[in-house]
């Protein structure tokens, strides 16, 4: 989705090389760690969206090596800046919002693990104080790419928690072109104006009832399991000083719309 909002021109920080790890398309490198940099042309920043999320035989703890893979990669093409994808998930689940100041307390092992990928990124910082810098993006849910818009893309029956106070789930998220617009701003920030980390998010969670709703779908609503977590909520009050506020990310119907043109549409 960021491809596409960046080739349409809207807030591509200029020049962009995408690196892929296989089936190459024109314009495009193919790079994996491990392999050489030879080919690779000299970059300013590298922007790090790989990641292992969960699954069946996944292994989590990969988001570290590939975190100090982009570090690496960054000192070897001469990067002096690399954004990395972490989660709104190294927050305790149901409390919030969550700020940047507060200690990790994540719930789930892909928390877990992008609390380790943090911390591991600390540690390099320490033992190579002149490498590049580098900021943990603490990612809400990006619309087009969770488990609501996924079933909203299968047009299956879609089924949402209620919870004792006869709401649904709540959740912070991202809109796709907010995101593209933050990536370009962080990259512009000055020399030493990266803050290692940043919730991305809009200034308020959303029911996802509204956004299904918004999307046209009618939910069933069911008895929220015990485990459930009506709220996942992040500050936004560190990005709104640094790069403005991600309004759009806070409005069911732009969410919608945005997954609409940037990512797959249902039948």
């Amino acid at each position: 989705m960021v491809r596409r909002i960046w080739a349409e021109g809207r807030g591509s920080p200029g020049q962009t090389a995408w690196l892929v790890r296989r089936d190459p398309g024109a314009g495009d490198l193919a790079w994996a760690p491990g392999d050489t940099t030879a080919h690779l042309p000299r970059a300013d920043c590298i922007v790090a969206l790989w990641g292992v999320t969960p699954g069946a035989g996944r292994d989590l703890s990969a988001n570290t090596a590939l975190a100090l893979a982009a570090m690496e990669l960054a000192r070897q093409v001469g990067a002096t800046r690399v954004l990395h994808c972490s989660s709104a998930a190294v927050y305790p689940g149901g409390a919030g919002p969550g700020r940047e100041t507060d200690d990790p307390a994540p719930w789930s092992p892909y928390g877990q693990a992008k609390a380790a990928m943090e911390r591991a990124l600390a540690d390099w910082s320490g033992r190579n104080p002149d490498g590049p810098e580098w900021c943990a993006m603490r990612m809400a849910n990006v619309a087009g790419a969770d488990g609501l818009f996924a079933a909203l893309e299968q047009g299956r029956q879609m089924q949402i928690d209620r919870f004792a106070d006869g709401q649904g789930p709540r959740r912070s998220y991202l809109a796709p072109e907010d995101f593209a617009q933050a990536l370009t701003a962080l990259l512009d920030l000055p020399p030493g104006g990266l803050p290692r980390l940043l919730n991305l998010t809009g200034p308020r969670p959303v029911a996802m009832e509204a956004i299904a709703r918004a999307a046209g779908r009618s939910p069933v609503m069911r008895p929220a399991p015990s485990d459930a977590l009506a709220l996942m909520a992040l500050s936004d009050e560190r990005a709104a000083r640094l790069i403005g506020p991600l309004t759009d990310s806070a409005h069911p119907e732009q969410l919608v719309r945005q997954w609409r043109s940037w990512g797959a549409v249902p039948a």
